[in-house]
């Protein structure tokens, strides 16, 4: 850890992050809250709500992986600071012109921008507290970023039950905006600052993760790693009542209540994640362990017939426990790349696996025409449990590993 680096500012950068990371989740998650009565009051026949919400959902998927690319390459050109300020004006601005959207059309445009806007938060705030901390305490400084990040999915679920969802996407914008403030003061990175003094270093040049093969390989793998949460959060929870239908539940399951009560099991996963991994000293490990259980949560979840919407919280708080590997994830992928590419791969892994859930609703659709919502859903599963668990095969351990070097 850079000594210069006070223990107010550390403190203050993970509140930051935090509360960013908060908004962030509340107005990524705020569409799956919505969906249902937004179309509805922009004229969308309930036969087409599903089809429609898949089409606009995967165009704030595109907006993020745009986002991850432009965002990560700034945070190691220009850094990560510039990187929080930038991503919130844009995604909070959005928000508050998506509450005068009026058309469909118009629906899709803004939550690509937004989702543009959204693809930054994570990553800078991720990278600002792995390279502050000391290397055996970060994963604490990661594990209260996402723990309080995804309780935002909670608030979402809460906004968005009690106001309109016009309402609800002003608010997500305001709090945006508010935060800015916080972010005053805030101290960059001590190891960023160190690549800057160098011109011979290469900083945020994406291309440098293609120019390399084993650099490429890892970059693929902690990619992968995530798949099966957004497929989660993304199909399971996303699309519940269409899954409850088909599974004969006795009422109609809420998805803005699977979302809330998804992102509280998420939350607390993470928070078990991170702890579990300071006690093994291993990140791998932790992360083996949650594959399987959402491999668990998946196959009861689809078997789970006469399904009541109070089981339905409980499945819902499974899958989210299940699949609380997100902090775990993200710190991984910043522990296996140097100070210089840090920020655009901790930046555009988060945001490609969000933009995963393209070919994953995609794929959904395609297995849903074939073989039936529920075997579709679980071959779509079970395929990306097992890519996840490849690609973890091959990823080294990197618990204690020291992040001040560069890429060659």
């Amino acid at each position: 850890m850079d000594q210069s680096t006070s223990n107010k500012n550390i403190a203050l950068i993970i509140l930051v992050a935090s509360l960013g990371y908060f908004v962030d989740i509340y107005d990524l998650i705020l569409f799956s809250v919505v969906r249902v009565k937004s179309l509805q009051d922009l004229g969308v026949a309930d036969t087409d709500m599903l089809q429609i919400g898949a089409a606009i959902m995967n165009s704030q998927m595109f907006g993020m992986l745009v986002g991850g690319l432009l965002w990560g390459i700034l945070g190691d050109k220009r850094g990560r600071l510039s990187v929080l300020f930038g991503s919130i004006i844009t995604y909070s601005l959005a928000n508050i012109a998506n509450g005068f959207a009026t058309t469909v059309t118009q629906y899709e445009i803004i939550r690509f921008i937004a989702g543009v806007g959204l693809a930054g938060e994570l990553g800078a705030g991720i990278t600002l507290v792995a390279e502050t901390m000391s290397k055996k305490n970060r994963g604490y400084g990661t594990m209260i970023v996402a723990g309080v990040g995804l309780l935002g999915a909670v608030m979402a679920a809460i906004v968005g039950d009690h106001f309109t969802w016009q309402t609800s996407y002003f608010i997500g914008g305001g709090m945006g905006l508010l935060l800015l403030i916080l972010r005053i003061g805030l101290a960059e990175s001590g190891m960023f600052k160190e690549t800057t003094a160098n011109e011979n270093i290469k900083r945020g040049n994406f291309f440098m993760l293609f120019n390399n093969w084993n650099r490429f390989k890892t970059y693929l793998y902690c990619i992968l790693i995530g798949l099966p949460l957004w497929y989660v959060v993304g199909v399971l929870i996303t699309f519940s009542p269409e899954f409850g239908k088909a599974l004969n539940a006795t009422g109609v399951l809420n998805a803005g209540k699977g979302v809330m009560y998804c992102y509280i099991g998420i939350a607390i996963g993470d928070v078990v994640a991170g702890l579990l991994a300071q006690m093994l000293k291993s990140r791998r490990q932790v992360m083996l362990f949650f594959l399987l259980l959402t491999g668990v949560a998946i196959v009861v979840y689809l078997n789970s017939y006469g399904l009541t919407p109070e089981r339905f919280i409980l499945l819902s708080l499974f899958l989210g426990f299940a699949s609380g590997y997100w902090a775990t994830f993200v710190t991984i992928a910043a522990e296996q790349f140097g100070t210089n590419l840090r920020a655009t791969v901790t930046t555009t892994v988060p945001n490609f696996i969000r933009g995963s859930l393209i070919a994953i609703t995609t794929g959904f659709q395609f297995f849903k025409e074939k073989m039936g919502i529920l075997q579709g859903a679980f071959v779509v599963g079970a395929i990306c449990i097992a890519i996840a668990l490849l690609a973890l095969s091959q990823l080294k351990e990197t618990f204690n590993k020291d992040l001040d070097y560069v890429e060659e």
